[in-house]
């Protein structure tokens, strides 16, 4: 037991969406990490930083507010390059994170172009740093975690796109589980050690089950009938680009591994939907406004219909002229 133990995973009430979305990063980081919306107090970071118990490493950073472009990728010593032939390499918060969770609060606060770097970076798995012709690579593989707070600011499309899976956080909680939160707290922040070594069984189980669903995970086949029936979906909600359809099947995957089945099937597919589109769907379009002229006659000739009528004002109507169509609406 560390000496600052941290909130176990296991003992945290409620937020199921959001427990089931990080077990399965855990489980597949090639999802892509996932983006937590909601208010503050919602638990986020206690959240994130408990599924690092999860991983074998039990890394966690957090990338602070500010942090400048190499503070995150590490920087290269040139004088050391010169001098001893070689490039001293000091790495910043990816290499550190490598292994394990990189947390980053308030991710829509960040400049554009570190975001666009950090996503670079957990999708490929490698941080390459560049600088005068003298390079270092170095693996940086990590479950990727952003928080927001939508009141806040939002992130561009191009960049919520990017991140695997997204969830919403609800700040409004029933008395019921409201009072066993705090409870849990309390009990926490009494006796740190104790409440873990309490907890420590059930989160044991948790190690177990996502150790056994990542061990088993290649052997569950991305199979075309699953596939067909996310690509579909994902042509019905109308979402740009083809990122929805690998994260979606990928995430279906995982959540077969989850409950220990080696297919995927229907459910897997649906429990996943919603991380995987609700940041991607498009926004429905507006209904179209009201014809402030009545429409034509069905059967009309294009060169007496609404061409005609639609473009004459109703004071110009030649005289005796009569609205007598029987399907047209009459005005109010």
């Amino acid at each position: 037991m560390t000496d600052t133990p941290h909130f176990p995973l296991s003992a945290v009430v409620g937020a199921d969406d959001l427990k089931l979305a990080l077990y399965l990063t855990a489980i597949d980081p090639k999802i892509g990490g996932v983006l937590i919306e909601g208010p503050r107090g919602m638990a986020k970071s206690t959240l994130a930083r408990g599924l690092a118990d999860l991983l074998a490493s039990g890394q966690f950073v957090t990338l602070p507010l500010g942090a400048t472009e190499e503070r995150l990728v590490g920087t290269l010593d040139l004088d050391a390059a010169l001098s001893e032939g070689r490039a001293q390499f000091s790495p910043g918060v990816l290499a550190k994170a490598d292994g394990g969770v990189l947390y980053v609060d308030e991710v829509n606060l960040l400049p554009d172009h570190l975001v666009d770097l950090l996503l670079d970076v957990a999708a490929s798995g490698t941080n390459l740093i560049e600088r005068d012709g003298i390079s270092h690579r170095h693996s940086a593989k990590f479950v990727l975690i952003g928080t927001m707070n939508p009141e806040e600011g939002e992130l561009r499309p191009q960049l919520l796109d990017r991140f695997g899976l997204n969830v919403a956080l609800s700040g409004h909680t029933a008395p019921t589980e409201r009072g066993q939160i705090i409870r849990r707290r309390l009990d926490f922040d009494s006796d740190p050690h104790g409440f873990c070594t309490e907890w420590e069984s059930q989160q044991q189980s948790l190690r177990e089950r996502c150790q056994k669903a990542r061990s088993v995970l290649a052997s569950i086949p991305l199979d075309d009938h699953a596939l067909a029936q996310i690509t579909e979906r994902c042509f019905a909600a109308g979402v740009d680009g083809l990122r929805a359809d690998l994260v979606w099947l990928r995430a279906a995957r995982a959540h077969a591994a989850w409950r220990g089945a080696n297919a995927i099937a229907e459910e897997d597919i649906d429990a996943v939907a919603e991380f995987a589109l609700r940041h991607r769907r498009r926004e429905p379009s507006p209904p179209a406004p009201q014809q402030s002229q009545p429409p034509s006659k069905q059967n009309a000739n294009p060169s007496e219909g609404q061409g005609q009528w639609g473009e004459m004002p109703a004071q110009a109507l030649p005289v005796g002229a009569r609205r007598d169509v029987p399907s047209w609406p009459k005005k109010p």
